[in-house]
């Protein structure tokens, strides 16, 4: 017996050495967590438990059965983040390069079929050259393995990837099927097809960096949600997003204690500026609205002319998604729609309410957007808040122009309760254009046109340009001063927390891809 658990103990020694110490040694040259430690520093002290330890390649192909490491590349197992139980796998890129073989497929597809079993989330620190190439297509069925769980497990239990080294080829797919992909800044990369293939098929000669770097994803491509400045960061930004989401879709995020005050804020009275024209920030808004430094954006360094994030309201989880004035005038375009669509369709799927706040002038016009299919992708919003059945709120700071109205959770579209400030204008489009339109011949055959113009446009905008014509058709619910916002919020959410909606029975709806 005590040879047999020596013989353990040193397997037990070896596979936690991975690729050998030379390797590890390496790594740490590079600054680089090796991928023990990264699951070491995401869990609770002591709570992990791994799975697989001892599983080995089966290939013996190209004279592999003569290198062969304990746990094939691939950490697996589970443990708990703040208390809160997770399944994890992390690669391991000391061994073969973290490639993806048939029995490290396999240890990964385990975990994430005991996740999807115990309604538990599923995070996968990623760091892998790719398919193991000496066991072809078996390593190719091993991808498509994990990628058939992603989807089975979408909309059930969070996903969340991280990208702490390559990902490139097949394996980019699982990421972009996870919920939210975290990137590490200057040491992470992401594309299907490398450098070398994109010089020798288009000529184009491009970095890794430039071609699927963490700045590339988050900025371009909008690939990436979030970004971490080293692999330490990235580590506490899973920790923190977790932090607002539930273990699954039959639970709701935990509450945090918070005892009510007076909860009026007055510095919401300043922000908006009193010509229409002039932008604001609207990250003063949502500061002025939500629990102290409890706002985590996603998606914070694309598509900006829209911001999405998770707050904490009274110590509720809660999902914003708001218009932001100070870039494009806070229109809405091809990427902030797709932006905004993947963030409320997220909410709505794990039970977390969604706070809108409104400043939008329109959609962007142009030849660019029409071409690359800002109906389609318009839609994708409009579709997204119009099948959420999560609590919907809105509070309309300013502009709330056209169909984009319409699209922002208006109350014809579901939204359970819609505010305004005085300050906010409902109208078709804007008195000025409205006013060309309307007054097109007035306005020539008057003596000064340019002062019919002006008045016409005053005519219009009293009429109109305001939230008080909407609210008279109970469009609007209630026009409140901006200092009293906070306080209606944390009503409208408390009296919506029971909220069901029965929906049709369906197998699922078509959204406009």
């Amino acid at each position: 017996m005590e040879d047999k658990i020596k013989s353990l103990q040193d397997k037990i020694a070896l596979a936690k050495l991975g690729g050998g110490e030379k390797r590890i040694a390496s790594h740490h040259a590079k600054k680089k967590l090796t991928a023990r430690e990264r699951v070491a520093y995401l869990l609770d002290e002591g709570s992990f438990e791994e799975i697989g330890m001892l599983v080995t390649h089966r290939t013996t192909d190209f004279g592999m059965e003569k290198e062969t490491y304990y746990g094939d590349g691939v950490v697996t197992g589970y443990g708990t983040i703040n208390g809160r139980p997770v399944y994890v796998f992390a690669q391991d890129f000391t061994v073969f390069g973290g490639s993806l073989s048939e029995t490290h497929a396999e240890k990964i597809c385990k975990v994430m079929d005991m996740a999807l079993k115990t309604g538990t989330p599923m995070i996968g620190l990623n760091d892998s050259g790719g398919a193991r190439i000496q066991e072809g297509v078996r390593s190719l069925g091993g991808y498509a393995d994990i990628f058939f769980r992603n989807v089975q497990a979408s909309g059930v239990i969070p996903q969340i990837s991280a990208i702490m080294g390559p990902c490139a080829g097949g394996a980019v797919y699982s990421p972009a099927m996870t919920d939210f992909t975290i990137m590490v800044e200057n040491n992470s990369y992401m594309f299907v097809t490398g450098p070398n293939v994109v010089k020798t098929v288009t000529n184009e000669e491009v970095t890794s960096e430039e071609l699927g770097g963490a700045s590339t994803h988050s900025t371009k491509s909008g690939v990436a949600h979030i970004t971490s400045p080293n692999g330490v960061e990235c580590l506490e930004d899973i920790k923190r997003l977790l932090s607002y989401v539930p273990q699954n879709n039959r639970e709701t995020t935990p509450k945090l204690p918070y005892t009510l005050g007076e909860e009026i804020r007055e510095q919401l009275d300043t922000i908006v500026p009193d010509n229409a024209n002039k932008p604001y920030d609207m990250h003063d808004v949502i500061k002025g609205i939500i629990d102290e430094d409890s706002f985590y954006e996603v998606h914070k360094n694309f598509a900006e002319n829209i911001i999405v994030g998770f707050a904490r309201l009274g110590g509720r989880s809660i999902g914003v998604v708001a218009n932001q004035p100070m870039v494009l005038a806070g229109c809405l375009d091809v990427n902030s729609s797709i932006k905004g669509a993947r963030f409320v369709r997220f909410c709505d799927a794990f039970n977390i309410p969604l706070l809108v706040l409104e400043d939008v002038p329109g959609f962007l016009p142009g030849t660019d957007q029409e071409w690359n299919g800002i109906i389609t992708h318009g839609a994708k919003l409009l579709y997204a808040f119009s099948e959420a059945t999560v609590p919907r709120v809105t509070v309309i700071t300013r502009k709330a122009y056209g169909g984009a109205y319409d699209v922002m959770n208006s109350k014809h579209i579901g939204a359970d309760f819609n505010f305004a400030w005085p300050t906010a204008e409902i109208a078709v489009m804007g008195a000025k254009g409205a006013s060309e339109i309307i007054f097109k011949k007035e306005i020539s055959e008057a003596a000064d046109p340019a002062a019919k113009l002006a008045e016409k446009e005053a005519e219009y905008a009293e009429l109109f340009a305001n939230p008080y014509s909407a609210a008279k058709r109970g469009f609007i619910d209630e026009v409140i001063l901006p200092n009293q916002t906070r306080r209606k919020l944390l009503k409208a959410f408390s009296i919506l927390e029971n909220k069901v909606v029965d929906t049709p029975k369906r197998k699922h709806g078509n959204i406009p891809l």
